[in-house]
């Protein structure tokens, strides 16, 4: 069975977490950020966590992730 490769722009996109979880950034960081609050820029620099549902899609871009 040969080796799986891994998308590399998925990996630059997502991190696995220990319990298996993919985590991801936020949108709305890039630009037009004059008019938006520092509470709400604060906000988006954090990490979310991958939704259920894209989970699967994510898991097989990253086969050797967790």
């Amino acid at each position: 069975m040969p080796k799986l490769k891994t998308r590399k722009a998925a990996a630059k996109r997502f991190k696995a977490t220990g319990t298996g979880k993919f985590m991801r950034r936020r949108a709305f960081l890039n630009h037009l950020l004059d008019h938006k609050s520092p509470k709400r820029k604060r906000y988006l620099g954090t990490m979310a966590v991958v939704d259920d549902r894209d989970h699967d899609n994510v898991a097989r871009m990253l086969p050797y992730a967790g």
